[in-house]
C-alpha cells in the first residue's frame, strides 16, 4: 500500500514527504530539514526503512537534513548533477527511477529556481501506468514559481529561461489531472508570492497561477518574471554554501544553559548578541540594553536569518524555557547553532537583580499622524521598497530594515525616532536596533500599516 506523508514546518512554510510503501516496508523522504526525529517516527510507527533521502536541489532558506538521514538510517542521498558537492551522494539525470515497492519515483531535471534542479514524478501501480503526482520542489508553487535569482553572478536571465521551458515544456504536458506537491507555502521567499493551498493540480495552476495562465513569449516571462523581484534574504547565500559541504552532524536543538543575570550581563558586555523572542510590547515595556527583538511568531526564523550574524554567538531572552527552545529549533534549522544560554526566568530575574532597563516608546497611528510634522520628530519606515511604492506615511523616511544598521547616519540620533512597517513586527527590529545605537529616543507603531490604512489616515503615494 502507498504512503503519502507530507510535513509542514511553521516558520519556514517548508514541507518534506515521506514516500513508500507499507508491503515493501521501504520509503523515501523528500527535502527533509535537518531535526530528522519526525521522519524515523513515522517510518517506525509505519514499520518502514528510510532507504532514500532526496533532494530536489541544493537549498537556499533552510539546512537539509539528508546527510543526518544517511548517517541515522544507511540511506542513500540522491540529488541533481552538481559539481559543487563536497559529500557522497547519488547525483541523477532525468528519466531514472527510484523503486519504492509499488511506488516509484521518476526523475525529471527541471532546471531554472537551480541549475540541478529535479523533480519527481510519483507512480502506483494500483493506479495505472500514468503519474498521479509531481513533486515539484522550489520550481513550481500554488500561484507562484520557483525565483531564479538566488544564485546571482548574472545567472538570473538564464536560469528564467530554463524555468519557462521546464514548465512549459515538461510540467504542462503531463496534463492537467497530475497533483502537485511543492517544497513550499505561502510565507516562504523561495518565490514572490506563494499562495495558501500547499498542494495543488497542474489545471488548477494553468488557470489561476500568473506564470502559466498568460500566454508569454520566452522573452516576455523572463522580463516579467524578473521585475519587482525581492530581495533575497541575507542568510540564502550562506545556507547554499552550508548544503555543499560534508556536514558536522550534531544531535539536535538541545535548551542552551540557564544564565542569572549576572552571567547573562558579563557574556552580553563580551560583544555577544542578546536576542529577544518576547512580544514587541513586552519588548518595549522593558529589554536589556542593546537586545535586538525578534518577537516569536511566524515570521521569526526569516528575519533571524536576515539580521543575525551567523560568526557571532547569541544569547536569547524569553517569557519562557519552552520559548526559548522553540527559538533555538528555528535557528537550528538555519544553521545558528552557538547559542551560549538564555536569561534565567526571563526579565523578572533581571528586573530583580535591578539591572539597568532600556524601554521603547509604543505609539498608535493616531500619536504618528499627530506628531509626524513636529521639528523633533523623524519617522521611519523599514518596509521592503516593493511596500513602500504602494504608498507611505506622508513625509516618512525609507530605509529597508534589513540596511538598517549600516545606514545609521542618515538619521538624527537626536530626534524622536517612530518606526513602523506592515504590522509594528519589523519596526520593532528597527527600533531596537536604534536604540541598541544609542538614539535617544525610539518609538515603535504597533499595528502598523495596517492600523494607518484600517483608520483612514493621509497616504503618500509612491
Amino acid at each position: 500500500m502507498l504512503v503519502f506523508e507530507p510535513f509542514y514546518t511553521d516558520g519556514l512554510a517548508q514541507i518534506s514527504y515521506l514516500i513508500g510503501d507499507s508491503k515493501a516496508a521501504v520509503a523515501a523522504v523528500i527535502d527533509p530539514r535537518r531535526d530528522i526525529d519526525i521522519y524515523l517516527q513515522m517510518a517506525k510507527a509505519r514499520g518502514l526503512r528510510i532507504a532514500y533521502a532526496i533532494e530536489t536541489h541544493i537549498h537556499a532558506d533552510f539546512v537539509s537534513g539528508a546527510q543526518a538521514l544517511a548517517k541515522r538510517t544507511g540511506a542513500q542521498i540522491i540529488g541533481g548533477r552538481a559539481d559543487n558537492y563536497e559529500f557522497e551522494l547519488r547525483q541523477v539525470s532525468g528519466g531514472e527511477t527510484i523503486e519504492l515497492g509499488q511506488a516509484t519515483l521518476q526523475v525529471m531535471h527541471t532546471p531554472g529556481h537551480t541549475p540541478e534542479h529535479i523533480s519527481l514524478q510519483l507512480f502506483d501501480a494500483q493506479q495505472g501506468d500514468q503519474p498521479i503526482a509531481l513533486f515539484t520542489g522550489d520550481t513550481l508553487f500554488n500561484l507562484d514559481v520557483g525565483r531564479p535569482d538566488l544564485l546571482g553572478e548574472g545567472s538570473e536571465r538564464k536560469l528564467a529561461g530554463a524555468l519557462y521551458h521546464t514548465l512549459f515544456d515538461h510540467y504542462l504536458p503531463l496534463g492537467d489531472r497530475i497533483e502537485i506537491y511543492p517544497c513550499h507555502g505561502a510565507g516562504s521567499a523561495c518565490g514572490k508570492s506563494i499562495g495558501d493551498r500547499r498542494h495543488s493540480t497542474l489545471g488548477s495552476e494553468r488557470l489561476f497561477n500568473p506564470a502559466l495562465r498568460e500566454q508569454r513569449s520566452e522573452d516576455a516571462f523572463i522580463d516579467w518574471l524578473l521585475a519587482d523581484m525581492p530581495e533575497p534574504p541575507r542568510h540564502y547565500a550562506r545556507l547554499k554554501q552550508l548544503n555543499v559541504r560534508s556536514a558536522v552532524q550534531m544531535e539536535g536543538a538541545s535548551l542552551p544553559p540557564p544564565l542569572a543575570p549576572s552571567e547573562f550581563e558579563t557574556l552580553a558586555a563580551r560583544g555577544m548578541q542578546v536576542v529577544d523572542v518576547r512580544s514587541i510590547l513586552a519588548f518595549g515595556g522593558g529589554h536589556v540594553p542593546g537586545a535586538i527583538n525578534i518577537a516569536l511568531r511566524n515570521e521569526f526564523v526569516n528575519w533571524a536569518g536576515w539580521m543575525l550574524d551567523d560568526a557571532r554567538p547569541i544569547l536569547l531572552v524569553g517569557e519562557s524555557a519552552d520559548d526559548v527552545h522553540q527559538a533555538v529549533t528555528q535557528l537550528y534549522r538555519i544553521g545558528l547553532d552557538d547559542i551560549r544560554g538564555y536569561l534565567r526566568n526571563g526579565m523578572t530575574d533581571w528586573q530583580n537583580a535591578a539591572l539597568p532597563l532600556n524601554r521603547l516608546q509604543e505609539w498608535t497611528v493616531h500619536e504618528l499622524n499627530a506628531r509626524r510634522e513636529a521639528p523633533d520628530v523623524q519617522v521611519l519606515d523599514v518596509r521592503s521598497p516593493q511596500e513602500v511604492a504602494a504608498g507611505r506615511v506622508p513625509g516618512a523616511r525609507h530605509i529597508f530594515v534589513a540596511h538598517l544598521a549600516d545606514r545609521l547616519n542618515e538619521l538624527d540620533p537626536d530626534k524622536t525616532t517612530a518606526t513602523y512597517c506592515g504590522s509594528g513586527y519589523r519596526a520593532s527590529i528597527a527600533a531596537s536596533i536604534l536604540k541598541k545605537a544609542g538614539f535617544r529616543d525610539v518609538a515603535n507603531v504597533p499595528g502598523s500599516w495596517m492600523a494607518w490604512k484600517a483608520a483612514n489616515l493621509p497616504v503618500q503615494e509612491g
